[in-house]
């Protein structure tokens, strides 16, 4: 009997150690982003998986200000662990909502001092890339392309320049903060000599991009990369950018941790991934933004892009503060037709004033001298 419970003992270990064993579930990560960052993500992320033998749930969401308010959203309860593509326009309303969680990369000497001065140096978002907002040309069409933003009301290019709107497209949001950096409180009476040199505004850079390319226009708001672009997907080298006499806006991209994400150390190692030489090589001829690490060359036919020597910034946390009202006085400009002083408060709105009577400081100058009129006769 002990024979046989001994035997049937080690039957029993053998078929336990010959069972298969549980395999250990694939850790997941999970990344929100924009949905024209799809080609670099397709190059990089099996990369990524590679490397570190994971999995990358990648959710393409709109735009960055979607990608933004879904975040915010799910802010008690988080879904994603990386988000990618926040840029200077929302950083400071995505610090202010609370949703990332400050992580400085191990590799991140490898961005030059200037870039993250100009947009976080608290590493709630990590920048990844940067480039110019940029007028382009048809070399075809224009001779002389115009040289500042001021240019651009001159009569000679009436009618001659088609734009985004800033409501529905990134580089029509940029535009707009551009000329605010530039002009300042001044910036509706630019907008509206713009209004009256008839520029033409579409919702996206797709439907503004394909009217340049037809000839209807020869004037597009697009980025001082977008020549390199041409020549390397068309060999087209009939298009031209413009680095403006008071500078270019500046647009720089950052990726962050989720706060409260589910798989944090991961998310760590895919933020200094990004900025690794491996990822940042591919990101110029599929983003055709530039990459922010120093030991990347770029690509030869880069040199067809304009050089941008004059950043234009405004400070996040001013944007984050104004752009509900930027955008609500741009509209009641553009869409609404009312003037730069009626949208300030700066003009009267009594029948005496819009049939030319006296009113304000002129009425009391008349009441002042009135007694003097009557005493000489």
């Amino acid at each position: 009997m002990r024979r046989l419970g001994l035997f049937l003992v080690v039957v029993l270990l053998l078929g336990v150690l010959a069972s298969p064993r549980p395999v250990k579930a694939e850790e997941t990560l999970t990344v929100y982003s924009y949905d024209s960052i799809e080609w670099w993500m397709k190059e990089i992320v099996p990369i990524f998986e590679q490397k570190y033998g994971v999995k990358v749930n990648l959710v393409l969401i709109g735009d960055a200000g979607e990608v933004l308010n879904r975040l915010i959203l799910e802010k008690d309860n988080p879904q994603a662990d990386v988000v990618v593509g926040i840029d200077n326009s929302y950083l400071a309303k995505a610090i202010d909502a609370g949703i990332l969680e400050p992580y400085r990369p191990a590799n991140a000497d490898v961005i030059p001092d200037w870039i993250i001065e100009k947009f976080d140096p608290t590493f709630h978002l990590t920048p990844y890339d940067y480039g110019y907002i940029a007028i382009n040309y048809r070399k075809d069409m224009v001779q002389n392309p115009p040289a500042s933003l001021e240019d651009l009301t001159k009569p000679e290019w009436k009618g001659k320049l088609i734009i985004e709107d800033p409501r529905t497209s990134s580089p029509g949001m940029a535009f707009l903060l551009w000329t605010i950096a530039v002009y300042g409180d001044d910036w509706l009476n630019y907008w509206e000599r713009l209004k009256a040199n008839d520029v033409q505004i579409v919702k996206g850079w797709s439907e503004a991009w394909g009217a340049f390319s037809e000839g209807e226009y020869p004037l597009v708001l697009s980025y001082a990369t977008s020549p390199a672009a041409t020549v390397y997907y068309e060999n087209n080298t009939n298009v031209g950018a413009v680095a403006f006499r008071e500078g270019n806006y500046l647009q720089i991209e950052g990726a962050g941790i989720v706060k409260g994400a589910k798989n944090k150390e991961l998310a760590k190692k895919f933020i200094e991934f990004l900025i690794s030489e491996e990822a940042q090589e591919k990101l110029p001829l599929n983003q055709w933004m530039y990459p922010v690490n120093r030991n990347v060359k770029l690509p030869e036919v880069f040199s067809y892009a304009v050089n941008v020597e004059e950043p234009v910034t405004i400070d996040p946390k001013e944007i984050e503060e104004n752009y509900e009202t930027w955008l609500k006085q741009w509209t009641a400009l553009m869409v609404e037709g009312k003037s730069p002083e009626e949208i300030t408060g700066t003009t009267s709105t009594s029948p005496e004033g819009e049939n030319g009577g006296i009113c304000g400081p002129a009425l009391i100058v008349g009441l002042a001298v009135l007694p003097l009129l009557l005493r000489r006769k």
